[in-house]
């Protein structure tokens, strides 16, 4: 009989070894705020990613609900999803997508002729 303290018993005990974690996903739920820029925050790649929802959206507080990569930032008052993006890792800022709005030209038709005040 092995005597419990012995270092042939310790030996001959099964020991732990790591898991498959193949299947095991990263699941994150996050409350921030927009800040005034139209922006929020994220830690994505060891790096802080700011990923743009919108002006319009300012110090709005929000719920980042990240599965793996996969983000949706959701408005936390309505429930109303404002971005769902899976973040490139190759840049810091996640533009909208939108395309900035142009500026409008004042342009006056005088005598059948255009005038621009841009010139």
């Amino acid at each position: 009989m092995l005597d419990p303290g012995s270092a042939r018993c310790g030996a001959a005990r099964p020991k732990a070894t790591p898991g498959d974690r193949t299947t095991h996903t990263h699941d994150r739920v996050r409350r921030d705020t927009i800040n005034t820029n139209g922006t929020v925050t994220l830690r994505a790649g060891g790096r802080l990613r700011h990923i743009g929802i919108g002006r319009t959206h300012a110090r709005t507080h929000v719920l980042l609900l990240i599965h793996d990569l996969h983000t949706r930032i959701v408005d936390a008052a309505t429930g109303e999803l404002l971005r769902e993006l899976d973040p490139d890792l190759t840049r810091d800022y996640q533009p909208t997508g939108n395309p900035a709005t142009p500026k409008e030209e004042n342009t006056v038709t005088q005598r059948g002729f255009t005038v621009s005040s841009m010139s």
